[in-house]
């Protein structure tokens, strides 16, 4: 059983070898990163593997991290793109 001590949660953006973006939450954006890397992070990273972190956003919670994770999904790559220049780290 694995114990959480960080209630703090991210929301994380990739973007992968063919231009595809990925969005999603964690806590931990380093280790998931690595685990996108190794292919065992998404199906959807395992097609397209993800080659830098884009940006992140620190959320209260991980309520919070998925309502903004939907937001995000349904905005254009471009304003994805735009988010590292407009707030998220």
């Amino acid at each position: 059983m694995t114990i959480k001590t960080s209630s703090v949660w991210f929301v994380y953006l990739l973007e992968c070898l063919n231009g595809k973006i990925y969005t999603g939450i964690t806590t931990n954006v380093e280790a998931r990163f690595n685990k996108h890397l190794s292919g065992k992070g998404a199906k959807f990273t395992k097609m397209k593997p993800p080659f830098h972190i884009i940006a992140t956003q620190q959320c209260e919670n991980c309520s919070e991290a998925s309502k903004l994770e939907c937001q995000i999904k349904k905005i254009s790559p471009a304003q994805k793109r735009a988010l590292n220049e407009v707030g998220m780290k």
